[in-house]
């Protein structure tokens, strides 16, 4: 897998089918980026699980905190790592050792570590590294747009509207950072050498 570069229907494909997301590292502080991701992924529908020993016991937005990934008492879907590099090969060793193993292991924007990576993915576990959920579920789904990110393309198509807020869906067109005719064609000619 090459991991400077995730296709959008990789990422889409693991945003449409996780459910359960364990968020390692999550801060319960309102000011964090963690927090940002924790509670934007909550209110898209996803069951969002904080993990953080300092925390165990508590709750994050109605929530229940656990102080490791094997003290959740039931499947998750992905492990999403909001931790340094340094200390993604202990998660990725607690997810590896969970019955039944997770889908995905995610490591946040600036968590690379292509070791912990390799490992994961010879344990049949996918892998996307220094990227974000939130932004890319805001991307695919043309929420990200509606924020007023340039997203490279044109369109006076609206996005549907949901109810009280915007709120969109991965199962739609993608308008930003989707795929054109053009852009098909030159990803075509780049692989062909042209």
């Amino acid at each position: 897998m090459n991991h400077d570069n995730y296709a959008d229907t990789y990422i889409r494909g693991i945003l449409n089918t996780v459910k359960t997301i364990a968020m390692v590292g999550v801060s319960p502080k309102e000011n964090r980026p963690s927090y940002f991701a924790f509670k934007y992924l909550l209110e898209r529908g996803y069951k969002m699980i904080p993990v953080n020993p300092g925390q165990a016991g508590k709750e994050l937005l109605g929530q229940k905190f656990y102080a490791k990934l094997a003290d959740i008492p039931f499947p998750v879907d992905m492990v999403d790592i909001f931790r340094a590099s340094q200390f993604a090969m202990g998660v990725v060793d607690e997810a590896l050792a969970l019955t039944p193993k997770p889908q995905v292991i995610w490591m946040q924007l600036t968590v690379r570590n292509d070791a912990a990576a390799a490992k994961a993915e010879a344990g049949g576990v996918k892998v996307v590294m220094n990227r974000c959920p939130k932004i890319e579920y805001g991307r695919l789904s043309s929420e990200i747009s509606w924020m007023g990110v340039n997203s490279r393309t044109i369109s006076a198509k609206r996005a549907p509207m949901g109810k009280g807020f915007q709120k969109m869906s991965l199962n739609r067109q993608t308008m930003g950072g989707g795929t054109t005719d053009s852009s098909d064609r030159a990803e075509r000619e780049k692989e062909s050498g042209a």
